[in-house]
């Protein structure tokens, strides 16, 4: 449906984002994860047809929507194909039925069909309460959900979300993510988010992708570091501080990076055993989640925040629940660095 072709793109002449390929297919529920300043909500914005790439082109259904190439703006009736709601999203001044009005207005929606779908759009998200409200008698986690119950009352056929419940207590988060679900079930819908939340994004999407400086990460998206790698090391071996623990990683890089430790390498036991690991942490369990059957991840405090995976056999083996102590070892040389 939609697709980044071999897009670069600069800010003030540095490269935030370098794709080779990014799709979005029709009915798909992507997931996009990552630290901060890794990409994710530029991401978005070449998706939404709202930035035009330094290089390389956007595609909407195999067609070039927009090209580093050329200075043209895609056609209003590709754009209204796709809607982002930005993390800290605008309300107009007014009710917030006035806002969730004012695009299906334009599209030249007449009533009584436009209260109908007010009042469908304002009950699946669960705002109905709120519709004569203004913006300032409003949080920012009402805010964000009037944000998409507009966006869905448009009907694209693409809907971009940047960290739409990062606002949200845990109930408006799930009533928001129920409502994406219900909309993807009632008609044809692709969603695509950036979320921090990787249990959100897991249970939610058919499809997690990592970002890192701007690229698709080669591993799985959790246990991403920020990091300064030290000059010295012997034999190349280094070790760089992550939250409270140091970590040990084979690398001749130095400077900024970010580190990577895939959950399918680390071991987990009870307690400490015997190993050549170099990187061995106790700690607690803090959660567990299941992002597929008799798949298992386990998420621990061991001095920084970690996740690992196992079986679901080897969960109940170890007793793995929150709260219970745990054991995480993995070697130097599982830790990408990139």
């Amino acid at each position: 449906m939609v697709e980044l072709r071999a897009v670069r793109h600069r800010y003030e002449g540095r490269v935030v984002l370098d794709l080779e390929r990014f799709t979005v297919t029709p009915g798909a529920a992507v997931a996009i994860v990552g630290p901060n300043g890794s990409g994710k909500s530029t991401l978005l914005r070449l998706l939404a047809l709202l930035e035009r790439p330094s290089e390389g082109d956007v595609l909407l259904d195999g067609r070039a929507a927009w090209s580093g190439r050329h200075r043209g703006r895609p056609a209003l009736g590709l754009r209204r194909r796709v809607t982002l709601v930005e993390q800290r999203p605008i309300l107009l001044r007014g009710t917030v039925r006035e806002n969730l009005e004012y695009g299906l207005r334009l599209r030249g929606m007449r009533r009584p069909e436009l209260d109908r779908t007010v009042e469908a759009v304002a009950e699946r998200l669960g705002i109905t309460p709120l519709v004569r409200r203004r913006r300032h008698e409003l949080s920012d986690g009402e805010v964000q959900r009037v944000a998409v119950a507009r966006a869905l009352g448009l009907e694209p056929d693409l809907l971009l979300l940047d960290e739409p419940a990062s606002s949200a207590d845990r109930a408006a988060a799930q009533t928001l993510y129920r409502a994406l679900e219900e909309e993807r079930r009632r008609r044809p819908l692709a969603i695509c988010l950036a979320s921090h939340q990787l249990e959100d994004a897991y249970r939610w999407s058919d499809d997690v992708r990592a970002l890192a400086e701007g690229r698709l990460s080669p591993v799985t998206p959790e246990n991403l570091f920020r990091v300064e790698l030290p000059l010295e090391g012997a034999n190349g071996l280094k070790h760089v501080r992550v939250g409270t623990v140091l970590i040990a990683t084979v690398t001749d890089r130095t400077g900024p990076a970010i580190l990577a430790v895939p959950p399918t390498d680390i071991f987990v036991s009870r307690e400490p055993l015997p190993s050549s690991a170099r990187n061995v942490f106790t700690g607690r369990v803090t959660r567990l989640a299941r992002p597929r059957p008799g798949a298992v991840h386990v998420t621990a405090d061991v001095g920084v925040e970690l996740v690992a995976a196992v079986t679901e056999e080897a969960a109940r083996d170890l007793a793995l629940a929150p709260g219970n102590p745990v054991a995480f070892a993995f070697k130097a040389s599982a830790v990408r660095v990139f």
